[in-house]
Formats: structure tokens, sequence, C-alpha cells
């Protein structure tokens, strides 16, 4: 079964250019080009909902961070690689914590692209090395004077945060582990709880600042 991608973008030229190039690819499907936030919406309560969707951080009406907040909260199925222009630490770190998979630049290659939308169609998110860097600069241990209590966590729970920050499935942590893959999940959702996050790429995020994991 093909791969549904959407786009959200209000620069048309491009936008129309990333559509082309992604219906060439096989295994993946264009459902529709959105020119914003809100037009988007329109098409979700539509029922036209994709696998992936391409997310410009910049448009009018409905910026990226709200789009993807509203996502987080009613369409977490949906899975969000940002696109910018813009490198700074503090907006990659802003949409990881909305929950997004992937966080590509305007200036990538088409490889890294495909690159992207095969990693998060296939695991669920694409840890580049732009991205790693990135959120390690922004949230170094200590820099936040409001930073939560760090959570107790146990030797099985820390090995599996471990495992989690590579780029490993959760089928093949659990074999690494022992354990079966249900169990893993229990393992997540105790993690994500205790870290008070909603998605794997959230999780090491925390892990990362809180020093809990090093990459």
């Amino acid at each position: 079964m093909s791969t549904t991608v959407a786009i959200a973008d209000d620069h048309n030229l491009l936008a129309q250019a990333l559509s082309e190039l992604i219906q060439k690819y096989d295994g993946y499907d264009m459902l529709f080009v959105a020119e914003n936030g809100r037009e988007l919406i329109s098409y979700l309560k539509r029922k036209q909902i994709p696998d992936i969707l391409l997310l410009d951080l910049k448009m009018p009406e409905m910026d990226g961070f709200e789009t993807a907040k509203y996502l987080q909260q009613n369409h977490p199925e949906v899975k969000v690689i940002a696109l910018s222009m813009f490198d700074k630490e503090e907006q990659v770190a802003r949409m990881v914590r909305l929950g997004v998979r992937a966080y590509l630049l305007k200036g990538c290659r088409p490889s890294e692209l495909r690159l992207a939308l095969d990693e998060v169609s296939k695991k669920g998110y694409y840890y580049s090395e732009f991205l790693t860097n990135k959120l390690i600069r922004n949230l170094k241990p200590g820099e936040s004077g409001n930073s939560p209590a760090i959570p107790q966590l146990n030797e099985r729970e820390l090995k599996f945060l471990k495992l989690a920050s590579s780029d490993l499935t959760y089928v093949e942590i659990a074999d690494i582990m022992c354990l079966a893959p249900r169990t893993i999940d229990g393992y997540r959702e105790v993690l994500f709880q205790k870290l008070n996050v909603k998605s794997r790429v959230g999780m090491v995020l925390e892990a990362l600042r809180m020093a809990l994991i090093e990459l």
C-alpha cells in the first residue's frame, strides 16, 4: 500500500515542485497541497488525512507552529516533516516538542527528502545530523531555569531509553532486550509519562536535556 503525502506551504512554486517530485517516487501518492494551516484543516475535515505531511513553518493565517500543535492534539497519527529556510536551534527544538518527526531545510537535496520520507514512513522519525546537532546545542543540561525534576528510572528503563535514541525500531529493541514487543510498548508509555512527552523524538529530546543519555 502506498504512503500518502500532503504539503502545506504558501510558496506555490516550491510546493508544486515538491509535489511533482514526490509523485515520481515509488510507494508514495500525493494527496493534496494546502497554502496554510487553515486550508490544511479543511482537507482533514473532509477525511483527506495523509500519512505524512510536509509542513512549512512560515505561512500566513496559520503558521507551521500553530498547525503542528493542532495536529498533535487532533491528528497525532499524521507524521509531520517540518520544512524551513531557517536553522535556528530554538525553532528546531520547538517543532520537535510539537511532535514533528523530521526537520528539513528547504535547500536540502532531493536524496535527503527521499531518505526522510522513507525513514519517517518505516520507522516513524528521521534523525539527521543537522537535527541532532541543533537539539544538543539548544538543550544542554542545566541551561533552563525552569527544568522539572529529573525522574527516577530503573536500569531497564535506562537501557530502553538509550536504545530508543538510536535508529533501531521498537521491534529490534525488543529483540536486543529479549522482551516481547508488547513489553517494549509498556516501557515506551511509562517513559512518555515520566518525561511528560508524546513522541519518541520528544522522549529523546527530554532525555538529552536531563542528561539521562548522551549521543
